[in-house]
C-alpha cells in the first residue's frame, strides 16, 4: 500500500485543477494565489532588509544604531542565513506536525507580528525581536510554499521548471515593491515608519491567502510521516535544549554581533549534515531516492558558492551604495537601499522570457546541471566587472545596473531552478525535508556574504573581486564536468 506522499505523486495533481479548463498562463489556477501570497512576503520581506543594514550602522543622529558597520554586515549576512536555516524547521513542521499548508499559514502571521515588532519597539530590542519572529515565519513560509508549487505538478510535468519560474516572477514583483515603498517611509518620517509599510505589506497578503487557501490539493494537507506521541515528547525536548544553549551562549558572551556569522555557519552545516544523513539513512526509501540524494551534494555545495556572492546585495553591495554610488540623478536625491529593486525589474521583464523558453524547448532544455553551472559562472563574471570602477569615488549608477542584470541572468539560471529541482528530487518520505535542504545551502551562501564582508573596504575591493569572480567561475566549470556523473546519479531527473 504506497505512503500518503507517494499517493499525491502517483496522481498528478494538476489533473485535478485543470479538470475545469481554468489555467494561470497554461498552469494550475492556484500557481496565481501562492503567485500572490509569496509576492506580498516578499515585499515585507525586502523592504525590511533593504533598509534595516542602514538603520544598525547609521548614527544615533541619523536616527540608526551607530552598530560598526563592519558587525552591521555580519548581522545582515547571519539574519539571512538563520531565515534559510530555519527553513529546516519549517520542512519539519511541515512535514510531520502542521501540513504544507496550514505551517505557511502560521507562518505568514508571525512574519506579520515581527515586522510590527520593528515598527512600534524602538532601539536593540525592536530589532531582536522583529528579526526572530521574522526569521522564523520566513524560514516556514519559503520551504512550505515551495513545496505547494510542486503539489500543483506530477513529478513528470514538463511546465514544471516554468511553473517555478512564474512563481518566481512573483516574488521579484514584491522585491521590487517593498524597497521602494519602505525606502519612501523612511525618507519621509523615519525607519519605523518604513518597517510599518512592511508589516502592512504582509497584512495584505495573509489577507489575500486566507480567502484562497481551500483551493488547494489535498495533498498540501497531508502529512508525509506524522509525529508519533513518543517523537512529539523527544522533539520537543530537543527544541527547549537548543533554546536553552543559544541563551547561555549569549548571555556569557560567547555569541556576540561580531561572531555572530561563524555561529550561524556552523548551525547550517550540522542541519545540512543532519537532512542528509536523515534521508540517506532511512530505510524506506528506494535505491532511486537514493540516489537523487546523493546527486544533490555536488549541487549543494554550487549553490552556496552562487548565493554567496548574490546576496552581497544586501550586505557589501548595500555598503557600496551608500558611499560609492552617485544616486543624484535627475535633480533627484534618490535613497541608497533603490539598489534592491533593480535585481527584481530584470526579474520581471527575463522571468516571462524564460519561463517561455524553458517551455519551448521541453525536452530539449538543459538540464539541470548545466542550469547551476551557468548560474555560478555568470554571477564570478558579475563580480569581475566590480574591477573597472576600482578606486572611482562617484561610481554612476549605471555599472551596478550592469551588474545587477548580469545577476538577474544568472539568478534565473538556478534560483527557480533550485527550488523545482528539490522537489523533483525529494524521497515520498521527505517532500518538505528536500526543500529544506536545499535551503540550507542557500542560507550557508547568505551567511557567507555576511562573514565575506569584513574583508570589502577600498584598499582591498581589487583583490576581493578578483579572486572571488575567479574562484566561483572556477566552482561553476567543476559542477559542468561532473555533469554525466550528477545526471546518472539523479536517476531520470533533469
Amino acid at each position: 500500500m504506497a505512503s500518503v506522499s507517494e499517493s499525491a505523486q502517483a496522481t498528478p495533481p494538476n489533473a485535478q485543477h485543470n479538470s475545469e479548463g481554468k489555467t494561470f498562463f497554461g498552469h494550475p489556477r492556484m500557481l496565481a494565489n501562492l503567485f500572490s501570497v509569496e509576492m506580498w512576503e516578499r515585499f515585507s520581506y525586502y523592504g525590511m532588509q533593504g533598509i534595516m543594514i542602514y538603520y544598525l550602522y547609521y548614527s544615533v543622529t541619523e536616527s540608526g544604531l551607530g552598530i560598526d558597520q563592519t558587525a552591521a554586515t555580519g548581522i545582515i549576512g547571519a539574519y539571512g542565513g538563520m531565515v534559510y536555516l530555519l527553513a529546516i524547521v519549517g520542512g519539519f513542521v511541515g512535514d510531520r506536525i502542521l501540513g504544507p499548508e496550514r505551517t505557511l499559514f502560521y507562518s505568514a502571521l508571525l512574519i506579520m507580528a515581527g515586522h510590527i515588532g520593528l515598527a512600534v519597539i524602538p532601539g536593540v530590542a525592536g530589532v531582536v525581536v522583529g528579526l526572530i519572529l521574522v526569521a522564523l515565519g520566513s524560514g516556514g513560509l519559503k520551504t512550505n510554499a515551495s513545496a505547494l508549487v510542486g503539489s500543483l505538478y506530477s513529478r513528470t510535468d514538463e511546465r514544471r521548471d516554468a511553473g517555478f519560474t512564474i512563481f518566481y516572477m512573483g516574488v521579484n514583483i514584491g522585491s521590487l515593491f517593498g524597497p521602494i515603498l519602505t525606502g519612501w517611509g523612511w525618507n519621509r518620517w523615519g525607519f519605523h515608519a518604513g518597517f510599518l509599510m512592511a508589516a502592512i505589506g504582509m497584512a495584505i497578503g495573509l489577507t489575500q491567502y486566507a480567502l484562497t487557501r481551500k483551493n488547494l490539493p489535498a495533498s498540501a494537507h497531508e502529512l508525509s510521516s506524522p509525529l508519533s506521541s513518543s517523537e512529539k515528547k523527544k522533539y520537543s525536548l530537543l527544541a527547549v535544549a537548543i533554546l536553552a544553549i543559544v541563551v547561555i551562549l549569549v548571555l556569557t558572551g560567547l555569541i556576540t554581533p561580531t561572531n555572530l556569522a561563524s555561529w550561524v555557519m556552523a548551525f547550517i552545516f550540522i542541519g545540512a549534515i543532519v537532512l542528509f544523513t536523515l534521508m540517506l539513512r532511512d530505510k524506506q526509501i528506494t535505491p532511486e531516492e537514493h540516489s537523487r540524494v546523493v546527486s544533490f551534494i555536488p549541487m549543494w555545495i554550487g549553490n552556496a558558492v552562487f548565493w554567496a556572492l548574490y546576496q552581497q546585495q544586501f550586505t557589501v553591495m548595500a555598503v557600496y551604495s551608500d558611499t560609492r554610488l552617485n544616486w543624484h540623478i535627475l535633480g533627484m536625491e534618490l535613497t541608497p537601499n533603490l539598489v534592491n529593486s533593480i535585481n527584481p525589474i530584470f526579474i520581471i521583464i527575463f522571468a516571462p522570457l524564460f519561463s517561455i523558453m524553458w517551455t519551448r524547448l521541453g525536452s530539449r532544455q538543459p538540464g539541470s546541471v548545466s542550469k547551476f553551472s551557468l548560474g555560478i559562472i555568470g554571477v564570478g563574471i558579475a563580480f569581475l566587472i566590480f574591477l573597472t570602477q576600482a578606486g572611482n569615488m562617484s561610481v554612476n549608477v549605471g555599472w551596478i545596473v550592469l551588474i545587477l542584470f548580469v545577476c538577474t541572468l544568472a539568478e534565473l539560471s538556478i534560483s527557480p531552478v533550485g527550488s523545482s529541482l528539490s522537489t523533483k528530487l525529494a524521497p515520498a518520505r521527505h517532500r518538505v525535508n528536500m526543500v529544506a535542504l536545499y535551503f540550507t545551502s542557500v542560507a550557508l551562501g547568505t551567511v557567507l556574504a555576511g562573514w565575506l564582508g569584513k574583508f570589502y573596504s577600498l584598499e582591498t575591493e581589487v583583490p576581493y573581486f578578483l579572486w572571488l569572480g575567479i574562484g566561483t567561475i572556477i566552482v561553476g566549470f567543476i559542477l559542468w564536468s561532473l555533469n554525466k556523473w550528477i545526471t546518472r546519479k539523479m536517476a531520470g531527473v533533469r
